[in-house]
């Protein structure tokens, strides 16, 4: 899983650094003597992640660019609406902008795409009801802090400046929430609960001190001591504060919320994650074939882990005696061998890897973080290096089976590639494309074909191993079957892919965690974490499935393309091409790749 910042939106509320204006036109033409050329695309393109950075100062630091800026951003109402009024202008300079090549071409559909499906959201009130447990705008204010440089003592003082803006910031969250309040767009008690519960864990972290007084424990400044330690005291009273009023307030006012979200709200957010307009009826019942297909394979893969076990009685096995790392100083060693092994191995011969992206870090997450691990993307200057992240949840011992895969998708040679190789063509391509235009479905998609090419090319031999990989395939067609299902309220069928579960019910978030019970070997609280996760997020869930039948409908047709003219098909090639399109919505994807 990759955290986005693209569903942040705020304003500059102080003058930005560097002098920059925060005008998307910087560099477009004027009323001068001298005009300047019509922009290009890209150009456009370019300008408006500047202007991002100038409105948002957690995409210029997730961008490694500015280090010196302390802001954070306006989460309130009036920061939503001057970055939609930003967004349109662009719109409206978008049609003049000059086409040059395909990149430019690409670029121009994503650039409208993008402004067009958050404008859609911004304008029917859905930026008011963000709380969840993931990418949640109010996590950035933890998140912010683990992407800024912190090796000098100039660096530590502007973090310092910065956690003194926590509070304000918080609170111009808030101001959000409560106008979502006011006009009738608000989130389900379920996310209220889980994010009041998060920030309870940044508050109460490293044994009572608090995750940001722990943070700046380890500056070692003596100068810059006190202004530390008041820093993070300011920003925890601000987290405490928004805890304490989700609490007391927001959760009774939504009380009678839905956890769904209904059809028209669920493809309104669904199109953020695929840049096109699901069939959601079609989706549904191809997640229920895409089910019964690799349930299937797992019957045959769990009878190898123990003669004669169903699916669940080996991951039972797995889970007390088969492989594991023990102890998690020696997790992230493994994983960050596993890594280094998979850039080796595939360099030059599965796809080309450029020389800053051979860099990758293992990670522990911090508290507070989702249960499920994530990647974070590397700097554009790969100053900061790709990273993934495992949550503990208090565990030291990991199983095999519930690992490798996973970073084969969140590390090499899934997201860290593909993010990776889009950071080292930031030039070529604009850096919309490679960075903040990003679609999940793009970006998911690539990571879960990514577990299933490393299958094919015979990295998951061993039986558990490849049980568990195949249980991330089946939990991923869960949440195709389960997202759809909840938000809209549909049936679930009386057919052999429902296996008799509650045929002719109504999903609900219920029946979603005892089904995803039944068909994961994943424990109590990963399934409840992940259905709270799925009905705060709408759509995001669908990205998966749907991104990784794009890739693989993309590659076959290229096979076939260019085996009907008698040539014969090049995967190193064209994997190195496909990871170098930058982001593109699921149907330009799809006709993208097979042309390559």
């Amino acid at each position: 899983m990759v955290p986005t910042w693209w569903f942040v939106p705020v304003r500059r509320a102080t003058a930005p650094p560097h002098g920059r204006a925060g005008d998307y036109g910087r560099g477009m033409s004027t009323a001068s003597d001298h005009p300047e050329p019509t922009p290009t695309v890209r150009e456009l393109a370019d300008a408006w992640v500047e202007t991002l950075a100038d409105l948002d100062p957690v995409v210029a630091t997730s961008l490694g660019v500015r280090p010196g800026d302390d802001r954070l951003p306006d989460l309130g109402p009036d920061g939503l609406a001057a970055l939609a009024d930003a967004e349109r202008a662009v719109l409206a300079a978008l049609p003049s902008a000059r086409v040059l090549d395909d990149d430019d071409r690409r670029c121009a559909a994503l650039l409208r795409e993008r402004l067009e499906t958050r404008l859609a959201l911004h304008d029917a009130g859905e930026l008011l009801a963000t709380l969840r447990p993931v990418a949640c705008p109010v996590h950035n204010l933890q998140s912010i802090f683990l992407m800024m440089p912190t090796a000098t003592p100039d660096d530590w003082a502007v973090v310092a400046r910065r956690m003194a803006r926590v509070a304000d910031a918080a609170a111009s969250y808030q101001a959000s929430l409560a106008e979502g309040l006011r006009t009738g767009v608000r989130s389900a008690p379920r996310q209220a609960e889980a994010v009041a519960e998060q920030l309870t864990q940044w508050l109460s972290a490293a044994d009572g001190a608090g995750w940001f007084a722990d943070f700046v424990a380890r500056a070692g400044v003596p100068t810059l001591e006190g202004e530390l330690t008041r820093a993070a005291a300011s920003a925890a009273d601000g987290v405490a504060q928004l805890r304490d009023w989700l609490t007391a307030t927001y959760l009774p006012a939504v009380a009678d919320v839905p956890d769904g979200v209904g059809r028209d709200r669920y493809l309104r957010s669904a199109r953020s994650f695929l840049g096109t307009t699901v069939d959601p009826e079609e989706a549904y019942a191809w997640g229920w074939g895409e089910l019964a297909r690799i349930e299937a394979e797992m019957v045959a893969e769990a009878d190898r882990v123990r003669a004669g076990a169903s699916a669940a009685e080996a991951f039972a096995y797995l889970d007390a005696a088969g492989a594991a790392i023990e102890g998690v100083d020696e997790v992230v060693t493994y994983l960050q061998g596993l890594m280094d092994d998979a850039i080796r191995d595939l360099d030059g011969r599965v796809v080309d890897v450029a020389e800053p992206v051979r860099r990758v870090e293992a990670m522990i997450a911090p508290p507070g973080a989702a249960a499920a691990p994530y990647y974070t993307r590397p700097s554009l200057d790969f100053a900061r290096p790709g990273r993934t992240w495992l949550p503990t949840l208090g565990r030291t011992r990991f199983p095999l089976h519930d690992l490798v895969s996973t970073w084969y998708h969140e590390g090499v040679p899934g997201h860290h590639l593909q993010l990776g190789t889009w950071a080292y063509r930031s030039g070529a391509l604009s850096r919309f494309q490679t960075s903040v235009g990003s679609i999940s479905a793009t970006t998911e998609g690539w990571a879960l074909y990514a577990e299933r090419l490393m299958d094919e090319l015979g990295y998951l031999e061993d039986p558990g191993v490849r049980l568990g990989y195949l249980d991330n395939q089946r939990m991923r067609a869960v949440r195709v079957v389960i997202d759809i299902g909840m938000h809209l309220g549909l049936r679930i069928p009386a057919s052999a892919e429902a296996a008799g579960f509650h045929p002719g019910a109504t999903w609900n978030a219920e029946l979603g965690e005892e089904f995803f019970a039944a068909r994961s070997g994943s424990p109590a609280a990963f399934v409840h974490s992940e259905v709270v996760r799925y009905l705060g997020w709408p759509g995001q869930a669908i990205s998966y499935k749907l991104g990784e039948r794009a890739w693989l409908a993309g590659r076959a047709a290229a096979r076939r393309r260019r085996e009907a003219t008698g040539g014969s098909f090049d995967l190193r090639a064209w994997h190195t091409a496909a990871l170098g399109l930058g982001s593109l919505g699921l149907a330009d994807l799809e006709r993208e790749l097979a042309t390559l």
